[in-house]
C-alpha cells in the first residue's frame, strides 16, 4: 500500500476521527487540556505506527501537561481505539504537539498591526 493511496487516507481520517472521540470524551487525565484537536493523523503503510498531530489552546505549559497525559494514556486510547476500528493492527500512536494554529494566529495579528500601522501614516 503506498503512503498516499485512497485505502491509507481513509484510514488515516478514520483513526484522526475516533481519535478525537477518544480524547474528548473518554479520557478522564486532569493534565489533558479540554481544548484539545487533534490537527492529522499519518498512519504508516503497515499499519504498525501513527502520528497524531495534536494542538493544545493554551500556554505552552498546557501543551506539555496534554502530550504527557496522552503519553501516560497511550495504552488505553490504543485498546479503546482497536476496539472502534477493525484493522489488522492497531498502530503504536506517537503523539507529536503541532503549533500550526498558534502560529497562523500569531501570524494573523502581525498582520493586522502593519495594516493599523499604515492606516495612521
Amino acid at each position: 500500500m503506498r503512503k498516499n493511496s485512497i485505502k491509507n487516507i481513509r484510514i488515516n481520517e478514520e483513526v484522526m476521527r475516533e481519535l478525537s472521540n477518544i480524547i474528548r470524551g473518554e479520557i478522564k487525565d486532569p493534565r489533558i487540556n479540554p481544548m484539545t484537536s487533534v490537527i492529522a493523523v499519518e498512519v504508516a503503510p503497515d499499519l504498525k505506527t501513527a502520528k497524531a498531530y495534536i494542538s493544545v489552546l493554551g500556554d505552552e505549559e498546557s501543551q506539555k501537561d496534554t502530550i504527557a497525559g496522552l503519553k501516560s494514556a497511550e495504552g488505553f486510547i490504543r485498546v479503546k481505539l482497536a476496539k472502534a476500528i477493525n484493522l489488522r493492527n492497531t498502530p503504536q500512536i506517537t503523539f507529536v504537539p503541532d503549533q500550526s494554529i498558534e502560529y497562523g494566529i500569531a501570524m494573523s495579528k502581525k498582520i493586522d498591526e502593519v495594516i493599523k500601522k499604515e492606516d495612521t501614516e
